[in-house]
């Protein structure tokens, strides 16, 4: 309809239709009409004022009017048009039941890598994770939908100094513990490092003897230990991301980058891009605001900097990658504009194709949580958590549900409602993490889209008459409402795809969920003189919605 009325205004304005598209608006009342187009940005040209602007388009359209459109009438400044709603839920309705799960589907054919998680080993897995996994597998699946090839990439953290610290510990302290695959232990160990290494800073050159030992992997002893612990904590990951419903098909680590990375940053030293300072190798980036970028330490090793330098050269080595995107916290901003400053610096020339989506951080309403400090609250023992709640709720609906089906369905529905809790927001805003929220089955929650869905998969067990998009009657209120809505779906899916934003989806299916329980409760599907209709009606909602879910990386459920 956007489309309709964008033709209707560039021929009558002889206009490009770029130039109206973006400049029309859905009215905040419905009785104003279902589109409208502001007429201010027209005045200068056409030296008239808006308002007489809008009565003369208002005259000349209304000639010439599409069968998609029943009328047009000025208001002020605006030019409102009102759509054939008859025509509307026919044709959307059509579209929506003939093309199922490829409605809005796109046709880009870029190939494009998304970096996240970045969950480092022999360090907990914990709740400000699960928002950079789910919203890097929400984009990965929006930019899929959109026609694209992804590539999802996961660089984690198999060296430096939080694993020395770790590797330290548990050789001094905890060497007679067995090495197990459980979150809670491995963040025990490095916790508990942190914690001596801040009571006696002596035992510090100790971690530093470790690490230069990690990099030069001459110690066979130190090297097994560091690859069992390193497997132990990669296959607990797994698990984790098997319950989010992700995937990799990439996997890079630091350990596959550090000799890239020293030698990058030496060469760039040798070419005079980077200096010498007090024995270490840096980057000085001051003239451009972006502070000192440390590539090598003082005893030679090297940092994040340089292994970041190594990581994008392997991944464009690795792929012709149209976009590059990072998915990490914001918290690291100032290491992405230090990375891309270099990278331009260097004359990098795929610099332009990477793309840093940076998120709020998790928050407890204490505040930061640390995985140094422990003050986090672990993946594992969250989920546990909200799976015991979601028992509870299920079976007060479903006192006889069997065991295996309880376990199911609870898991389900808790990382449904943990994702949408991370998803909702948009990915640059904090999140103040409270359970109390996240384990709430009302009101804007992942939980509330899914009954709606549950819901409309019920009718559609109980009717016993075909569905049928062609309506016979003028659509009543709530029957346009919950049309118009699924008509917006694939501009919302261009929106989330341009902007990198997976919460307008979010956003998008609560009020889908929304405007379907409001027709629900006013307009009765079975039994009805109108059930073929509105039994198609609810068709379309169900694949939308499941459609909004699953571009979410949140799998529906029959059955609440």
């Amino acid at each position: 309809m956007k489309e309709i009325i964008t033709k209707l205004l560039a021929k009558e304005l002889k206009k490009e239709e770029e130039e109206i598209i973006n400049l029309i608006e859905i009215p905040p009342n419905s009785e104003l009409g279902d589109f409208a187009f502001p007429c201010f940005s027209l005045a200068k040209e056409l030296r008239k004022s808006p308002v007489d602007i809008s009565t003369q388009l208002s005259l000349n359209l209304n000639k010439k009017l599409p069968k998609e459109i029943s009328g047009v009438n000025a208001q002020g400044a605006y030019l409102n048009f009102f759509i054939n709603k008859k025509n509307l839920a026919s044709e959307v309705i059509k579209q929506i039941l003939k093309e199922k799960d490829k409605f809005g589907k796109g046709k880009d054919k870029e190939l494009v890598m998304v970096e996240f998680s970045q969950a480092n080993t022999h360090k907990a897995f914990h709740v400000r994770h699960i928002r950079g996994t789910s919203v890097g597998e929400s984009l990965s699946r929006v930019c899929e939908f959109k026609g694209n090839k992804v590539i999802r990439a996961n660089y984690q953290g198999d060296t430096g100094m939080h694993v020395a610290k770790w590797i330290w510990n548990y050789s001094k302290n905890h060497f007679k513990e067995k090495i197990a695959a459980d979150e809670q232990w491995i963040a025990s160990i490095y916790v508990d490092a942190v914690k001596r290494l801040a009571e006696n800073e002596t035992l510090q050159e100790q971690v530093d003897e470790i690490n230069r030992s990690l990099e030069s992997s001459k110690d066979k002893k130190l090297m097994e230990l560091w690859k069992k612990t390193r497997k132990i904590s990669l296959d607990a990951l797994e698990i984790i991301y098997k319950e989010l419903n992700t995937h990799f098909n990439k996997y890079y680590f630091e350990s596959q980058v550090e000799k890239r990375g020293k030698e990058i940053s030496q060469e760039l030293e040798k070419k005079g891009i980077a200096k010498i300072s007090d024995e270490a190798t840096i980057m000085d980036l001051n003239e451009y605001g972006l502070n000192v970028w440390v590539l090598l330490r003082k005893d030679g090793t090297v940092l994040y900097s340089g292994k970041d330098l190594a990581l994008i050269e392997k991944k464009f080595n690795d792929y012709k990658l149209d976009k590059c995107i990072y998915m990490v916290a914001d918290e690291q901003n100032l290491h992405f504009q230090q990375l891309f400053k270099t990278l331009e610096l260097m004359n990098f020339k795929n610099r332009e194709k990477c793309i840093h989506v940076n998120y709020g951080m998790v928050r407890l309403p204490t505040g930061k949580m640390s995985s140094r400090t422990g003050d986090n609250i672990l993946y594992s023992s969250f989920k546990k958590e909200v799976v015991e709640y979601a028992k509870q709720e299920i079976k007060k609906r479903f006192p006889d549900i069997k065991e295996k089906e309880l376990e199911n369905r609870a898991l389900k529905i808790s990382i449904s409602a943990i994702k949408f809790s991370m998803l909702r927001q948009s990915p640059n805003k904090v999140i103040v993490f409270t359970k109390e929220d996240a384990l709430n089955f009302e009101g804007d929650t992942g939980l509330y889209i899914q009954y709606s869905y549950a819901r409309a998969s019920s009718i559609i067990r109980k009717s016993r008459k075909k569905a049928g998009s062609e309506i016979k009657h003028l659509p009543e209120i709530h029957e346009t409402e919950l049309i118009k809505k699924l008509a917006e779906f694939p501009e919302i899916i261009q929106q989330s795809y341009k902007q990198l934003n997976p919460a307008i989806i979010a956003n998008y299916s609560f009020q889908l969920a929304q405007i379907f329980n409001e027709f629900y409760h006013s307009s009765q599907v079975i039994n009805n003189d109108k059930e073929e209709f509105r039994l198609a009606l609810v068709r379309a909602f169900r694949i939308v919605i499941k459609q909004s879910l699953n571009l979410l990386g949140i799998e529906v459920i029959e059955e609440m």
